[in-house]
């Protein structure tokens, strides 16, 4: 199977001297996601965990909510010029396959950064929401908010190896850390990880709360909107049309999430605040 990191020669400058060294970077591959045998999507992915993405893919398309949707996950015989199993190919039986909507079947390239990429328009996607977050009874104190970064930080193996890798991270309401996956695209970090939760059949994530390392996009929220996510919190900003999205799925939303300092973006009142950090309520 790919590699998660691969090693490269690299020359440094430092304080005017060079000198030429290994150095660690993150892999980037092709995925290609199939359906019943029919081609769905190719995304550029950081290799490892390549089921739990497919499976995250899914529940993000609308077309799994359950473990039983979908039975079984296996690498093709996708190979290289030398005939080797490149494991860069994953066909997926669903449970009723004639509910994958026609849409869902995308004809371009999914970048690491992007997973949209206009394949559907943005008022699809929010028809495609399931039911409203706000009845979610989910509170966190501001001491769980703000130890998130931290230990989602710590266990980032791969970004310490690269420096080059987003993370997400799954966690229950008392801050405690279910799963991490790291990758090149943030949307494949998340895919991953609700990927991982629909094979555990955890799904809907009611009560649990998503960290992500980089900004907040308006895909991500709306594919923790999918898993049926409260909170997603980002160590940097959200974008304004992420931010309608929370507000409207009735997530909470927390971007700049550093030390002990967060912005409030929606639904602030999941968060109770036993101290006197500054939690900016926006």
């Amino acid at each position: 199977m790919g590699r998660v990191t691969e090693r490269r020669r690299v020359t440094r400058l430092r304080d005017g001297r060079r000198d030429a060294r290994p150095d660690a970077l993150a892999a980037e591959e092709p995925l290609e996601i199939r359906v019943g045998g029919r081609a769905l999507a190719v995304t550029m992915r950081t290799p490892g965990h390549d089921f739990d993405l497919v499976a995250g893919y899914l529940v993000a398309e609308g077309i799994a909510a359950r473990a039983e949707d979908v039975p079984a996950l296996r690498y093709c015989a996708g190979t290289n010029a030398e005939g080797i199993n490149t494991y860069n190919v994953v066909d997926a039986r669903v449970a009723r396959p004639e509910t994958v909507p026609v849409s869902a079947y995308r004809s371009l390239l999914t970048s690491s950064a992007c997973g949209l990429c206009g394949a559907e328009t943005v008022d699809a996607v929010r028809k495609r929401l399931p039911a409203d977050l706000a009845d979610d009874p989910l509170t966190v104190t501001d001491d769980v908010l703000f130890s998130l970064p931290d230990t989602l930080r710590a266990s980032q193996r791969a970004f310490d190896a690269t420096g080059g890798l987003h993370a997400a991270g799954l966690f229950t309401s008392d801050g405690r850390l279910l799963c991490l996956r790291e990758d090149v695209g943030r949307h494949n970090a998340v895919d991953k990880v609700i990927g991982w939760a629909l094979r555990e059949d955890l799904l809907p994530l009611r009560g649990h709360l998503l960290m992500v390392s980089g900004r907040a996009s308006f895909e991500l929220v709306q594919k923790a909107a999918m898993a049926g996510i409260p909170l997603l919190a980002a160590v940097s900003a959200p974008s304004a049309l992420a931010v309608d999205l929370a507000e409207e799925a009735g997530m909470t939303l927390v971007g700049f999430l550093r030390g002990r300092s967060a912005n409030l973006y929606t639904a602030g009142e999941r968060i109770l605040q036993q101290t006197t950090a500054d939690v900016t309520a926006r």
